[in-house]
C-alpha cells in the first residue's frame, strides 16, 4: 500500500527562501517510500489548521521552516498515529537539533526515508502544546521584543537580548513542582523538554525527550559582564554546572507570577496571566529522528 507524506512549507520562517524546496523533495525523497504532497503555509495558524485537516489522511506530515511552524504542526499530530517529520529552517531549530536531524535540506529529506520512529514527550502550558521549551522571564520578554522586529535571524535576536538585557529587572515565582513547594527569584524560567533553546544553546544538558519529566531551569540574575560566559557555557554544555543555573525535575507544575505578562511556546510569544499550569504528556508524538539521536529513557 502506497504511503502518502504531507509537506507543509511556511515561506517566511528564518528569513530564508524555501522557492527551490519542492524540487529537492522530489529528487530525494525516495518514492519507494513516500508520495508526497506539498503545501504553503500563508499566515499565523494556516500550517496548524492544514496539519488538523490532513492527520489521518497521511502516514507522514513534514514541517518545513523553524521553531514555530513544528510547533503549529506537530500541535496537530499530539497523540495520533500519523508520524511528524522535521526540515529545519529556522533561526534556532531547537527540536530538530535535539533530534539529530540534519540542518542541511537534503540530508533531513534522506534522513525521512529512514523511517528512523520514536514516541518523545510533549507538553502544555495552560493547555497550549510546545516540544522543545517554553518558557517565561526574560527569554519571554525577548520573544515578545523580537516579534515585533523586521529583521530575523540569530544575530538580531542577539542584538535584541544585549539592547534589553541591561534594563531587565528578575522576577518572583512561586512554583509549585510535582506537590513541592519553591521561592525563587529568577531572570527567566525555562521549561525544557530537549536540553536547548536553539542553536546548540544547551541549557538542561540531560534534558530527555523520552523520560516523562520537564527540566525546570531556574536562571538567575547574573552579572552583565558574565553574559559571553554563560553563552559559551551553554554551547558547551556546561551551563548546568554554574550557580546561576538550577534545574529541577518535574511532571506537573504550577507558577504563580506577580503580574500577567509574556511567556513563549517554542520561542513563539503569548501574553498569559499571573497563573501557568505546565504539564508534560509522555511519549505522545511519533517523530523521524537522525541517526546521531541517542535514544533515553527513564
Amino acid at each position: 500500500m502506497e504511503r502518502k507524506a504531507l509537506f507543509i512549507i511556511n515561506p517566511i520562517s528564518g528569513g530564508k527562501k524555501k522557492d527551490g524546496v519542492p524540487e529537492l523533495i522530489e529528487k530525494y525523497l525516495d518514492p519507494a517510500a513516500y508520495k508526497p504532497v506539498i503545501v504553503f503555509s500563508d499566515g499565523v495558524s494556516h500550517a496548524r489548521q492544514i496539519a488538523k485537516e490532513a492527520v489521518n489522511k497521511f502516514d507522514l506530515i513534514v514541517a518545513v521552516g523553524g521553531d514555530g511552524t513544528v510547533n503549529e504542526v506537530a500541535s496537530a499530530l499530539v497523540g495520533a498515529e500519523t508520524h511528524f517529520g522535521i526540515i529545519p529552517f529556522g533561526s534556532g531549530n531547537g527540536l530538530a537539533r535535539f533530534l539529530g536531524i540534519p540542518m542541511d535540506s537534503e540530508q533531513a529529506i534522506k534522513t525521512l526515508n529512514t523511517g528512523n520512529i520514536e514516541a518523545i514527550d510533549t507538553a502544555k502550558l495552560n493547555g497550549k502544546p510546545f516540544f522543545n521549551m517554553a518558557g517565561m522571564g526574560f527569554d519571554a520578554h525577548i520573544s515578545e521584543v523580537f516579534s515585533h522586529t523586521k529583521k530575523r535571524g540569530f544575530i538580531s535576536y542577539i542584538k535584541s537580548s544585549i539592547q534589553e538585557i541591561a534594563k531587565y529587572k528578575p522576577q518572583p515565582y512561586q512554583l509549585e513542582i510535582d506537590g513541592k513547594d519553591y521561592q525563587r527569584e529568577a531572570f527567566m524560567l525555562s521549561f525544557a523538554n530537549s536540553s536547548q533553546y536553539g542553536n546548540n544553546a544547551h541549557i538542561s544538558p540531560k534534558a530527555s525527550v523520552q523520560d516523562g519529566l520537564l527540566d525546570i531551569c531556574v536562571i538567575k540574575m547574573f552579572p552583565l559582564w558574565r553574559f559571553p560566559e554563560m553563552g559559551i557555557r551553554m554551547l558547551n554544555k556546561t551551563a548546568d554546572k554554574t550557580n546561576y543555573v538550577e534545574i529541577i525535575r518535574g511532571k506537573n507544575i504550577n507558577v504563580k507570577r506577580i503580574k500577567p505578562g509574556p511567556v513563549h511556546l517554542d520561542g513563539e510569544p503569548k501574553v498569559m496571566g499571573t497563573d501557568i499550569n505546565i504539564e508534560i504528556v509522555p511519549h505522545s508524538l511519533k517523530i523521524i529522528v537522525g541517526s546521531s539521536y541517542k535514544k533515553s529513557s527513564i
